[in-house]
């Protein structure tokens, strides 16, 4: 039986190490995606059965995605196989070149996901009844899977409403993606669409993305959170957690990094706080954090203790490369009891 299904796209990630893109001559290569990396995280630090729905071209390139899912424990028995066309006329697998940055050079992705056969999905292909009456307790999805296409937005909101029908608890993660919605209505189209799904989900996860007018209209100070999820409490009276990452990023190789959430019952509350954390790769860390808070929340803990779930999960991301997880939950818990990184032997 599983625990938590996803609904996003898994692109392979192509990474230079620590070189750059134009200039590089190899690559190593991981499977990622925002939805998907959630319930990876789940699957391996945290012990949880997860699935993935996504579709992929049927070709060499998709079986290889197929193949890092499976490696990550993962079920793929969702995934919705589509003809590739022969040269990925009709369909085609994303792929995604990131640069992990250094001191003041920042990360960099450079998406190639045009036309892949997930942002082809419509409402209908997919039986979310189905998939809900096996058992699942949790469903994942975000604005990085509803922003693939006009009708990807539809199949977000058919399969949240299907999950809030069986009685499954529903996460968002806006995860604003300013590539995706270029051409396409920019920011003021991508909060349309966020809070629509929004107000289906039981817990959003980077909150703070839907503070003011549009996704990144205004930077919140660390004084200024609490007002924030306040005013995004009242744009989704249905929500039960809001929570968000704190990020402050004096090189791409040091960041402060923090935490916090809102709920009805108890009001504001602050994560742990981690000064000058290092950083070897920060791409997946919020994803890490999403999959730290929903097991709190799936395991009874309080919201506190669920913030320094994903807290440290999070930050034990940004210290392996790749956009996956590479922690294990005793490196978690002894981060939060206040671990060190002195050699174990």
């Amino acid at each position: 039986m599983i625990d938590v299904v996803a609904l996003g796209e898994v692109m392979l990630r192509f990474d230079p190490g620590e070189g750059r893109i134009r200039t590089a001559r190899t690559f190593q290569v991981w499977e990622g995606g925002g939805e998907y990396n959630v319930v990876r995280g789940l699957r391996r630090c945290f012990g949880h059965r997860t699935a993935v729905v996504t579709a992929l071209a049927d070709n060499q390139v998709g079986r290889l995605v197929e193949d890092l899912i499976l490696q990550g424990g993962v079920d793929a028995s969702m995934i919705r196989w589509v003809p590739d066309g022969g040269i990925g006329r009709s369909a085609r697998n994303g792929l995604n070149f990131v640069e992990r940055g250094y001191g003041i050079r920042g990360a960099l992705g450079v998406s190639d996901r045009a036309n892949t056969a997930v942002s082809q999905l419509r409402k209908g292909d997919v039986d979310w009844d189905t998939v809900f009456s096996t058992g699942p307790r949790w469903f994942h999805t975000g604005g990085i899977f509803a922003g693939l296409s006009d009708t990807t937005v539809d199949v977000a909101d058919e399969a949240m409403a299907a999950a809030r029908r069986h009685g499954v608890r529903v996460s968002y993660d806006p995860n604003y993606r300013p590539s995706l919605w270029e051409g396409r209505g920019g920011a003021d189209a991508a909060r349309e669409v966020d809070l629509r799904l929004a107000r289906h989900a039981d817990v959003v996860v980077g909150a703070l993305g839907l503070a003011g007018p549009y996704p990144g209209a205004v930077r919140v100070a660390a004084d200024e959170v609490a007002d924030a999820l306040a005013e995004v409490a009242t744009l989704l009276p249905g929500a039960r957690v809001l929570a968000t990452t704190l990020r402050n990023v004096p090189s791409a190789g040091l960041n402060d990094w923090s935490s916090a959430a809102w709920s009805p019952e108890t009001g504001f509350l602050a994560g742990p706080v981690m000064p000058g954390l290092h950083v070897l790769d920060r791409i997946g860390s919020g994803d890490g954090f999403a999959a730290g808070l929903i097991h709190g929340l799936l395991t009874g803990t309080t919201l506190q203790q669920a913030l320094a779930y994903g807290t440290a999960h999070g930050a034990l991301t940004m210290t392996t490369p790749g956009d996956v997880s590479m922690a294990s939950l005793t490196e978690v818990e002894a981060l939060i009891a206040g671990g060190t990184a002195h050699v174990q032997r």
